[in-house]
């Protein structure tokens, strides 16, 4: 499925104990820092389709809705690449761009996405290595590109980390139920002994939540999500740091 296995499997704790913590990835673990990625618009206007730039919109809310379902594109790379491409070539052809121009426009956009810069935050590493030493397993559960093992790599976590489940992989965005069956299956655990940690609203928390998992709402001071905390539900908590989560535990 969209699994990657970095690690050891969980262990048997004690009956209704935690055994796996499950994180999202981008605002949880990570952040985007500078060189920032080119806007959409900035790679409109160099190939002079100002037209086409202002009907394109937001850069972020072009790719798939959460909750999508995208099994038959997941199947390699290539085909989810191929995928993602086509999707951003018949919009570019919705919003006016000449047809000759979309597909190298299209494959443009896609590497400007997808030239992000990442670090982790400075809670991160104490956090994970905290939960290790108790003999958690530690997974990855987000909506992302096909390499997130590359990406989690790359910010250094790869030794933290025993799954990584991306989207692009599985075929589903969270919150689909896809999702956190597949992270649960690779982790080997039931819902009730899984705690998903994340700052995104309805795929971190009210997801996990309607799987059966317990959830943690992470609203950082500096949220990527902006805008007040909403009220919690029952089953979920919420932390303004890494830090606070092993008091729940």
């Amino acid at each position: 499925m969209g699994t990657v296995r970095t690690g050891r499997p969980a262990r048997t704790g004690r009956p209704g104990a935690v055994e796996a913590v499950v994180f999202d990835f981008y605002g949880t673990l990570v952040r985007m820092v500078p060189p920032l990625p080119p806007t959409h618009e900035s790679v409109f206007l160099a190939r002079g389709l100002a037209g086409p730039a202002a009907r394109w919109g937001d850069q972020w809310a072009v790719g798939p809705g959460d909750g999508e379902e995208h099994r038959a594109h997941s199947a390699t790379e290539e085909s989810y690449v191929a995928w993602e491409r086509d999707r951003l070539r018949r919009r570019a052809l919705d919003c006016g761009v000449p047809e000759d121009q979309a597909a190298d426009l299209a494959a443009e956009l896609d590497r400007a996405t997808k030239s992000l810069a990442l670090e982790a935050f400075d809670d991160v590493r104490a956090a994970l290595t905290a939960l290790r030493a108790r003999g958690l397993t530690v997974a990855l559960c987000s909506n992302w590109y096909w390499d997130l093992d590359r990406a989690v790599e790359r910010t250094g976590l790869a030794d933290l980390v025993d799954v990584v489940v991306t989207s692009a992989r599985t075929g589903a965005r969270k919150p689909h139920p896809l999702m956190y069956d597949t992270v649960l299956d690779a982790c080997a655990v039931a819902p009730e002994r899984a705690l998903f940690v994340g700052d995104m609203w309805a795929p971190d928390v009210l997801g996990p939540l309607a799987r059966g998992m317990r959830a943690v709402h992470l609203h950082r001071p500096d949220p990527a999500v902006r805008g007040a905390a909403p009220p919690l539900p029952d089953g979920a908590a919420r932390i303004t740091d890494l830090s606070a989560l092993t008091d729940l535990l």
